[in-house]
């Protein structure tokens, strides 16, 4: 059995209850507030376009006395929950139950395909693809209120258009520049580090005083300190920026800034996000995030994106996350022995010189057909 499958069948039946109660099917067991987001059917509740407000849970304390968020939130039962709505779901924070069941029914394949690659005795996407769930939501953006991105701006536009990825169909390759810097192994981008993908979607929190650790199961940590610490000077940047978290009631509101440029802030990891991964970090981009704990299972994350020199609104996305403390994180090796950006610059160069050598041969032609003449 690869450690995948291993994975698979040891968080499944966890994860699958995950992403069944917050799509509100009421399961013994299932967290409360889950229940509660979940809609009402159609003829009960017609109103599909209202985010029910968060309860006034309280949460234990941690020693020092802050609201103890530790423990694992896995957005693996989310990662079939698109950026977007379709244009037609308008306003509706909800499915339809008839959306809803066809949605299920696709989450339900990619739940039973490890087992039946392993049973068959293959390895296949089924292994490696972690979408356990989406829930009854149309969308993890909440604002714009239509559930889709904004407009870029003009320089927005021409910075996307003009990026370099290995995600861009047709693209030359010569120089490390050429790739975005997830290709790179560096980072997913951020706050595209936060927002689910296909597999690796492990996050773990960890507490100390003064300093909360968020872990990520695919390249890199973030540190935020709670302690009032200022942000360096705005030319000191960092993949992950610099964040900065204070305690709001039960909540930690976590400002970040000084983020690198050469990065997406959302991108293709995410289903209905940016194509191609070319959409750069404005220098003035700032992230605002709320954690709060409904209940003892499930954490609400808020993140709010704000970029005036590439994007004409900021937008805000919401996850509620289901606890899951048995989820184990696998090395995320990425390309292993950093070899994979040498093979795209030998490989293009390779196809670009067999191209001129045919060229070549091509207007060769003519010249040799006059001389024989």
């Amino acid at each position: 059995m690869t450690a995948r499958s291993f994975k698979h069948r040891a968080t499944r039946a966890l994860a699958l209850a995950a992403a069944t109660s917050l799509a509100g099917l009421g399961l013994a067991g299932a967290p409360a507030f889950a229940q509660a987001q979940a809609p009402a059917p159609a003829a009960a509740q017609p109103d599909l376009t209202h985010l029910p407000p968060l309860p006034n849970y309280q949460p234990k304390k941690t020693a020092w006395g802050d609201p103890d968020l530790r423990g694992g939130w896995p957005i693996d039962s989310l990662g079939g929950l698109p950026m977007q709505r379709t244009v037609e779901q308008g306003n509706r924070v909800f499915l339809t139950p008839e959306e809803y069941e066809k949605r299920e029914a696709a989450m339900e394949r990619s739940r039973e395909a490890a087992d039946k690659e392993t049973k068959s005795n293959k390895l296949g996407m089924g292994n490696w693809v972690e979408m356990t769930g989406a829930g009854r939501r149309t969308s993890l953006l909440i604002d714009p209120q239509n559930g889709r991105l904004p407009e870029l701006t003009a320089a927005g536009k021409a910075a996307n258009a003009a990026g370099r990825s290995s995600w861009v169909r047709g693209q030359t390759f010569d120089w490390v520049t050429d790739f975005d810097s997830w290709d790179r192994c560096i980072s997913r981008g951020f706050p595209a580090s936060m927002m689910p993908f296909r597999y690796n979607n492990g996050i773990r929190i960890f507490q100390a005083p003064g300093v909360v650790v968020v872990a990520l199961e695919m390249l890199g940590t973030r540190v935020i300190y709670t302690d009032g610490r200022p942000a360096p000077a705005s030319n000191v940047t960092a993949w992950m920026g610099e964040s900065r978290g204070h305690w709001e009631g039960n909540t930690l509101v976590v400002d970040t800034t000084n983020l690198k440029s050469d990065m997406a802030p959302i991108n293709m990891a995410t289903i209905g996000g940016l194509p191609n991964n070319t959409l750069p970090t404005g220098k003035d981009a700032k992230v605002h995030e709320r954690f709060t704990l409904a209940d003892a299972d499930t954490l609400v994350y808020e993140m709010t994106y704000t970029d005036p020199q590439y994007w004409t609104a900021p937008w805000t996305i919401r996850m509620d996350i289901p606890r899951n403390d048995g989820y184990e994180f696998y090395e995320y090796a990425c390309h292993e022995g950093n070899v994979q950006i040498r093979n795209y610059i030998n490989s293009s160069r390779a196809e670009r010189a067999a191209e001129a050598q045919k060229t070549a041969a091509v207007a060769a032609k003519p010249a040799e057909s006059a001389k024989k003449q």
